[in-house]
């Protein structure tokens, strides 16, 4: 939008406002986006011109790639430790479990991400410090997905060792060891997995924490996900798409917990929804 002299070019700004109906007043442009987006019809995109949906769901697609990979790592931590702690209640195992959720609940994504590029990438040379690779290379996602799933795990596993706690007093864990049933059996079938049935909240929440922590974390790894959609797209002034991914983020997150609800009432059999309520 430059003239030749170097200066702006009036009348290809004049033009750009009208093509993106920026001529018009605010109120009547949130109208017309909002009739849009109830259909799908985000707008394009300032910068590229491209449809904002189609944008933002590509993106998203990256980033529900490393939010998945991110709850895996999560849980394979959570749960031993989770049990580990609550079964050595009380003993320098236990006291070291909760000193690293306490670490991993504290500690900032951003430094967490440093920290391991200097020693993953920069030192030992193991992993690329950052890059997309062709978004299936499992290299790419270790590092980025280990720093998002490292504080839904510190979370997830204090809540199982609470968990664990209350349900090793409950009156069937007596009786199943009064059977004679093994240790293992009695820690696996019967506590372990009433333990995780409120876990599923957690989860639940952590999918969205996973999505709002991706905006720092896919900055700084270079991921191609909508949070560095997000960032690119503030800094470069495309609000037509920091808009769509905002809107897309909060309807993904609302759909995620209403899900998760219904996959905690099919698992906690004391729980129904009374259709005549």
């Amino acid at each position: 939008m430059t003239s030749p002299s170097g200066g702006y070019d009036e009348a290809a700004v004049e033009a750009f406002r009208i093509a993106h109906g920026l001529d018009q007043p605010f109120y009547v442009q949130y109208l017309n986006w909002l009739k849009g987006a109830v259909v799908g019809d985000f707008g394009y995109s300032y910068m590229s011109e491209q449809p904002v949906f189609e944008t933002v769901l590509n993106a998203f697609k990256n980033t529900l790639t490393l939010s998945v990979l991110a709850l895996v790592i999560a849980l394979v931590i959570a749960i031993p430790f989770g049990v580990v702690s609550a079964l050595k209640h009380n003993t320098v195992i236990d006291d070291a479990c909760r000193f690293g959720a306490l670490f991993g609940v504290s500690i900032p994504n951003f430094w967490q991400a440093y920290m391991m590029i200097i020693l993953f990438s920069v030192s030992l040379h193991w992993l690329p410090a950052s890059g997309f690779g062709h978004g299936t290379e499992i290299s790419y996602m270790i590092l980025p997905a280990t720093v998002l799933g490292t504080g839904s795990a510190a979370v997830m596993m204090r809540m199982i060792r609470s968990n664990m706690l209350d349900v090793m007093e409950k009156e069937y864990i007596q009786t199943a060891r009064g059977k004679g049933l093994s240790e293992k059996i009695v820690i696996i079938r019967h506590a372990l997995k009433n333990a995780l049935v409120p876990v599923i909240t957690v989860v639940g929440l952590s999918i969205g924490f996973l999505l709002n922590g991706s905006v720092v974390v896919e900055t700084i790894f270079g991921w191609s996900g909508i949070g560095n959609l997000v960032v690119n797209s503030i800094l470069s002034h495309d609000y037509m798409m920091v808009q769509g991914s905002v809107l897309f983020v909060a309807v993904i997150f609302l759909l995620i917990n209403f899900f998760v609800d219904l996959v905690y009432v099919w698992a906690n059999p004391e729980i129904r929804y009374d259709r005549t309520s």
